[in-house]
């Protein structure tokens, strides 16, 4: 009873602040950070110094919670913000007193099953045939809510190729999903079952325009894209979309005209993610070269700035929460129940189906991870799989990890020699803007990935 009092009281509170004035949006972030984690307050501080005041209010409170469905941003309250940031806070912090490690979000993949075969998609590497039993998939939401995780971030495969996983997210109405989807199976029923739930946040995967995606996924797909984006549209139901950068389609992706016309369809976020030379036969030209990355930090930083929309650049954005938080803040759970550091590392030391969640994500490979990061003094070079690719070698040999699907080693042995020529070149590029713009960041005091740092 006093729970639920407080967070009625919270949720009065936060829909209160930032309705008349600048000054009261400001409130409402220092109000959110005063209940986060030693954690996330220096992410939260580097989020508020990151964007003016009035972007914030476009941004993080208008269109997600004020302009949007009801339903959806009652439980984006309550759940995400609530429940997820300020009063699991506690919880969080007695795991932490006894050495245990509790990310922001776990990423499951309950099905690689795909209706389209994109061109270098890291999910073709994986059994199609062996989805995640729904049991399982339950019980690592139960887990997780159990030590204070209520943000979920769904993949696969294309995760509305099973119907049964709607029932999930009815069941668990008390948690926040994130759901990455080609689009082209959500039709109007099932649009109107995401409003009545209200506690799914749709990323909608597009390559560019209608060439571009319809290249990569195949011809029609850009319309169904858009079709379910006008459903969505209709019922005020906020969201995203998220885009691989390749260097073939990265003056559109970047250009003005794709991202005014995402905000047109009415995005309220975005998400780029580097094309990783992951899955069968990977094509390493498609890897954005390092100029593109820089321009790429650029272009994503300026429309932050000055477009309703906000947009996140996976690699470019990582000083803002410490450099790789694989293992640390995030980690993935494939359909067979690998538990993974990372979408992209394709390699695991333990099971899910074996033991607790909470003993998982606190395994030895995970630990010696956590003791790694940040990987490189610069920022702007996160990732151990291309741009610091000695660690994660040095990882595989002292770690006792298997594959977790056949070809997954390729990325170590393979093409190790292109990747460090890649990693290379980067450095070249980058390190001299790193050492120009790291007084931007409170980066020294955001160590998120320390399992003492609380």
């Amino acid at each position: 009873m006093k729970g639920q009092m407080k967070k009625a009281f919270l949720y009065r509170t936060i829909k209160t602040l930032g309705r008349q004035s600048d000054k009261n949006i400001n409130n409402f972030l220092k109000f959110v950070e005063f209940f986060a984690s030693k954690k996330r307050k220096s992410v939260i501080k580097n989020l508020r110094g990151s964007l003016s005041i009035e972007d914030l209010q476009k941004k993080l409170y208008r269109n997600i919670m004020i302009n949007s469905n009801t339903n959806f941003s009652r439980k984006f309250i309550e759940n995400f913000l609530i429940q997820g940031i300020m009063l699991n806070h506690e919880k969080r912090l007695k795991l932490l007193d006894k050495g245990y490690n509790v990310p922001a979000t776990i990423l499951i993949s309950p099905s690689m099953r795909c209706n389209l075969k994109c061109v270098g998609c890291y999910a073709d590497s994986y059994s199609k045939k062996d989805d995640m039993d729904m049991a399982l998939f339950e019980r690592i939401i139960k887990e997780g809510k159990d030590i204070g995780v209520v943000f979920y971030t769904i993949l696969g495969g294309e995760p509305f190729i099973r119907e049964d996983v709607f029932d999930v997210y009815k069941r668990n109405s008390d948690a926040f999903f994130q759901v990455f989807t080609n689009g082209t199976l959500i039709d109007e029923n099932k649009a109107k079952e995401i409003v009545k739930m209200g506690n799914l946040l749709i990323m909608f995967s597009v390559e560019g325009g209608s060439a571009e995606t319809d290249f990569r996924r195949g011809e029609g797909v850009y319309q169904k894209v858009r079709n379910a984006m006008d459903l969505f549209k209709k019922n005020k139901l906020p969201f995203g979309f998220s885009v691989t950068v390749t260097s073939k389609n990265f003056d559109y992706i970047t250009s003005d005209n794709f991202i005014d016309f995402m905000i047109e369809q009415g995005a309220v976020l975005g998400w780029y993610f580097l094309y990783m030379p992951v899955g069968v036969n990977p094509d390493l030209s498609l890897m954005p070269t390092a100029q593109q990355r820089l321009k790429l930090k650029e272009v994503v930083h300026r429309a932050r700035a000055q477009k309703p929309v906000f947009l996140v650049d996976f690699w470019g954005d990582a000083p803002l929460v410490g450099g790789c938080i694989a293992g640390s803040q995030y980690a993935h759970i494939n359909n067979k129940g690998d538990v993974e550091p990372c979408i992209f590392t394709h390699f695991a030391e333990v099971n899910i189906k074996d033991m607790p969640l909470l003993e998982a994500l606190n395994c030895s490979y995970f630990r010696k991870i956590r003791s790694k990061q940040p990987y490189s003094d610069n920022l702007y070079r996160p990732c151990m799989l291309i741009d610091e690719t000695g660690v994660s070698r040095e990882l595989y040999r002292n770690c006792k990890i298997y594959p977790t699907h056949q070809g997954a080693e390729d990325i170590l042995f393979k093409i190790n020699n292109e990747l460090d020529s890649y990693s290379n070149s980067v450095k070249e590029t980058l390190d001299p803007v790193w050492e120009q713009e790291k007084c931007q960041y409170n980066y020294k005091r955001v160590l998120l990935h320390q399992d003492h740092e609380r």
